[in-house]
């Protein structure tokens, strides 16, 4: 490869890189074909932070009383980060999260199910492909995060293993 081919490689990354950015994407690949027998392939990704929107207000009536109301008890598990918990399963990629192989067939996994290390426990269709999404552990299912059909982006919380 020559100097200027690099450069020019580089330079083609950079902007494929800004694009992202302008365009407020989390990731981009595109092939580019130098000749019949040489080509690039690149992608470009970055790691997204998932923020849970705020809950809306609610208030009580002007003609109600007010009253000390007991406060409610939320469990840490249910206010934090999916991500940030452990045994949190994230998503390898971007695509669509299917929770069973085929339609009409049960699903891979169900919350309390066992499951060993390397089960496939769910499939993620990206690009036409569907990839077997492994257990990272063996433990219980806690939590399921997504729906069958969900469309889930890279480091998205997919359910919770413990």
């Amino acid at each position: 490869m020559t100097k200027k081919s690099q450069d020019s490689d580089v330079a083609f990354i950079e902007a494929l890189a800004a694009i992202l950015d302008k365009n407020d994407m989390t990731e981009i690949q595109v092939k580019r074909i130098y000749s019949n027998n040489d080509s690039m392939n690149v992608r470009v990704s970055r790691k997204v932070e998932m923020v849970a929107a705020p809950a809306p207000a609610s208030f009580a009536p002007m003609a109600a009383p007010l009253a000390a109301a007991p406060a409610e008890t939320v469990s840490p598990v249910e206010t934090a980060d999916p991500t940030a918990l452990p045994g949190a399963v994230t998503s390898p990629m971007v695509g669509t999260a299917y929770l069973q192989p085929e339609p009409n067939s049960p699903a891979f996994v169900s919350v309390g199910a066992q499951v060993n290390e390397g089960d496939t426990i769910l499939i993620i269709e990206a690009m036409k492909t569907m990839n077997h999404i492994p257990a990272p552990a063996s433990g219980t299912v806690k939590r399921i995060l997504v729906a069958d059909g969900d469309a889930v982006e890279f480091g998205a919380p997919l359910m919770i293993i413990e």
